[in-house]
């Protein structure tokens, strides 16, 4: 049988216990993976092993799909009503809502992130999300079609069916429940995969899928490593449909094997590398706020993060100083996630570390001027990397043309409109993109003319669990959030009903 994770805590912000089943959970049930396999579950903060999680392998994701395809059969889908599927999620959300302390604590520890955020954003955010789509699961309805008065024309929504999902490591929970939210309240079965790297918060929220009372197979939760498991989800023939939020390679794989397999549906969120635009009249005080807020929250470690920071040549140097001085801000108050005050954490890992330092050094040997940071914070463990802020930037630089996903900000300045919006589409992602001014119709005129799928004016990443959240280009398609994330897990049947034609 599984082990059970538990550690105590006493720290100035939490006290108590945390824990979690490191079994995959199948079935309703946790068990030990089929090979036996398991996962080194790292603290980033300290870079110590915090526990092992079992390593879901092709044979474990065979036993879960088995189980997802009984249930949909038999116990969830079109057996059971929406108002049913409904109260089953807001009974989740209302025991995730009584433990959230704990979640926090969890996440805080798996993934290193300040308490502030992990308590005040992603538990919040998780919570809001699976309560919109428990009152969604009852309100998925088609349309009746006028066609003529001999025949009745109407259409169906109706799920996949087995769903496969596949979440990242930088909002682990919150990522769960995007996914999870409108998948059951459209009637689809769940098999998801938490990152390899922070499992602990969904093998948490299993324990409470089954405190909850949804039947076995109806979510099932196995966490594995991407070669393997999510693989072996991507090639699978009884998947219908599989959800994805990651890099843009991986998403080419998943296409891929959609394409070798069995044509699955398939929805992508994807990488970006987002356009910050400062103009001349914008608000100086309030746009550095909210661009520091936009590269360095969660360390960088954000898909929508505002990591081409593009100014105007008129306020650029006013700019610069106040936004170093934000950095080195935010910089003092890095380190323990459960100490008073910490905003800034680590990234995830020794590999995450790694990849962000090669790009720091990327951006020093292609000319890049490092303005703040530009190393590791001097904290004696962890992967904590100092905010960091590059100018003297050119388009064509690794810094600005490719994801970092850390806390590093690459700025360039610029002349024109038409230049900064030429400069900003010159990218292959399109996730999201900010613009600050005081000049309504530049605002509205310019975040037209951006190639993202989100725009923010006079604000940065603030997302919403009712407004959808996607991508254009090589940031993916299909749409998370809102209601339409409800049209990506149904499929539309239309039916054709004679009421009176005679042949």
């Amino acid at each position: 049988m599984p082990e059970t994770f538990k550690v105590e805590l006493d720290t100035p912000i939490y006290k108590g216990s945390v824990s979690c089943n490191t079994g995959l959970f199948i079935n309703g049930k946790f068990v030990d993976a089929v090979e036996g396999g398991t996962i080194d579950v790292i603290n980033p903060s300290t870079g110590k092993l915090l526990t092992k999680v079992a390593a879901a392998t092709s044979k474990d994701v065979d036993i879960a799909v088995e189980a997802a395809k009984k249930a949909y059969k038999t116990s969830w889908g079109l057996k059971v009503s929406g108002a049913q599927r409904g109260e089953l999620l807001m009974k989740l959300a209302t025991l995730l809502e009584a433990n959230i302390d704990e979640f926090a604590a969890l996440e805080c520890l798996n993934v290193g992130k300040p308490w502030s955020e992990s308590k005040g954003f992603d538990m919040k955010l998780t919570l809001q999300t699976l309560k919109y789509y428990a009152g969604w699961a009852d309100k998925v309805h088609g349309k009746t079609i006028e066609t003529n008065e001999q025949k009745l024309a109407y259409t169906r929504h109706e799920p996949y069916g087995v769903v496969g999902q596949i979440v990242p490591w930088n909002y682990p929970l919150t990522m769960v429940s995007w996914k999870i939210g409108p998948a059951l309240a459209t009637g689809n079965v769940v098999v998801l995969k938490p990152s390899e790297i922070t499992p602990l918060t969904a093998l948490k929220l299993a324990g409470l899928v089954q405190e909850a009372g949804f039947p076995p197979g109806v979510v099932n939760i196995i966490p594995g490593y991407g070669a393997t498991a999510g693989a072996a989800m991507s090639l699978h023939p009884d998947i219908r449909k599989i959800a994805f939020t990651g890099s843009t390679l991986t998403g080419r794989k998943i296409q891929e094997a959609s394409a070798k397999s069995n044509l699955k549906v398939v929805t992508l969120e994807l990488g970006g590398k987002s356009p910050n635009i400062i103009f001349n009249d914008a608000d100086l005080e309030q746009a550095v706020k909210w661009t520091a807020i936009g590269i360095f929250s969660n360390s960088g470690q954000v898909c929508t993060a505002g990591s081409r920071i593009f100014v105007q040549e008129g306020i650029y140097d006013a700019f610069i100083k106040a936004f170093s001085e934000a950095a080195a801000g935010v910089n003092t108050k890095t380190g323990d996630p459960f100490a008073e005050g910490t905003i800034h954490g680590p990234v995830v890992s020794q590999t995450q570390f790694d990849r962000v330092m090669g790009y720091i050094d990327a951006a020093k040997a292609e000319g890049a001027t490092t303005f703040i940071g530009g190393e590791r914070h001097s904290l004696t463990e962890g992967f904590f990397v100092k905010p960091t802020i590059f100018t003297d930037c050119t388009p064509d630089m690794k810094i600005v043309q490719e994801e970092v996903f850390g806390p590093v900000a690459a700025v360039v300045k610029f002349k024109t409109e038409d230049e900064v919006i030429e400069m900003a589409n010159d990218s292959n992602y399109g996730l999201a993109c900010a613009v600050f001014t005081e000049n309504v119709s530049r605002a509205i005129r310019v975040s037209n003319a951006l190639e993202a799928g989100m725009a923010w004016v006079n604000c940065n990443v603030t997302t919403e669990y009712n407004v959808p959240f996607g991508g254009y280009k090589q940031s993916g398609y299909g749409r998370e959030l809102g209601a339409y994330a409800i049209d990506t897990y149904t499929q539309v049947k239309a039916v054709h009903i004679n009421v009176g034609l005679r042949i």
